[in-house]
């Protein structure tokens, strides 16, 4: 059957399309920055949670105003190569402006920065495609909920449509075998991530890591962060400085 002329496809959605005039301003806004503060860093987000975000922002708005979401367009800001930087060695910035990244301009030293932004680090449930940190396993037989007790029985059905083989004995929510709500280094699926969360297994952590950055005191200086091995619950960085003119 031939398709009808008069089917149209009708977007409802309210948000706008990032045009050229939008890039155009974010491009202003960071270069401005760049000449109202002292330092500028990239950073990279693990697990974003808005409001936690809001906060550190809200926290360090008198001396730091942070980007993020844009990558290519930060770059272009930036410089990407040393023929368009917008100060001698940005563009090696830019090159680590990429995925879950962003940069905040400040004028708070690196560790003042960073202390900062330690301050925001929250755990939070997982949710659908984030990397599992861990196995969770549930064992068969009657099942707990988070805080030990039995959990309720209206949650059966709950539980069997999101995978797990139960069935309800004598008003007792019973497992009839193991079940695994989620493995290490798999990601979370969508099943696993509503029963983590009924299970009150929080497997995600917010926080932003210092990458690299720019700093304009007297000397310029850049510096790289790298991952080290991990020594707590929040991972360590050593700087290795690789230029200073």
């Amino acid at each position: 059957m031939p398709k009808s002329r008069r089917d149209k496809v009708i977007s409802l959605t309210q948000t706008k399309k990032k045009d050229r005039e939008w890039k155009g301003g974010l491009i202003e806004q960071i270069r401005e920055a760049l000449e109202t503060y002292q330092s500028v860093f990239v950073f990279r987000c693990t697990n974003l949670r808005n409001n936690a975000f809001k906060e550190l922002k809200a926290e360090l708005s008198e001396t730091s105003r942070f980007f993020m979401g844009s990558n290519k367009v930060i770059q272009v800001a930036l410089g990407k190569g040393p023929e368009d930087e917008q100060r001698d060695g940005l563009h090696q910035l830019s090159e680590h402006v990429r995925g879950h990244a962003g940069v905040v301009f400040t004028d708070l030293t690196k560790d003042d920065l960073d202390a900062a932004m330690a301050k925001y680090e929250v755990s939070d449930y997982a949710r659908t495609g984030t990397v599992a940190t861990d196995t969770i396993l549930i064992e068969s037989g009657p099942v707990h909920g988070p805080h030990g007790g039995l959990m309720e029985h209206t949650m059966e059905p709950t539980l069997r449509k999101n995978g797990m083989p139960t069935k309800l004995n004598r008003g007792v929510i019973e497992l009839l075998a193991d079940h695994t709500l989620c493995k290490e280094g798999d990601h979370v699926s969508p099943q696993g991530a509503i029963l983590l969360r009924l299970f009150g297994h929080e497997l995600a952590t917010f926080k932003l890591d210092l990458l690299c950055g720019w700093v304009s005191i007297c000397t310029r200086t850049f510096f790289i962060a790298s991952p080290v091995q991990k020594v707590s619950s929040r991972s360590a960085v050593t700087i290795t400085r690789i230029g200073i003119t």
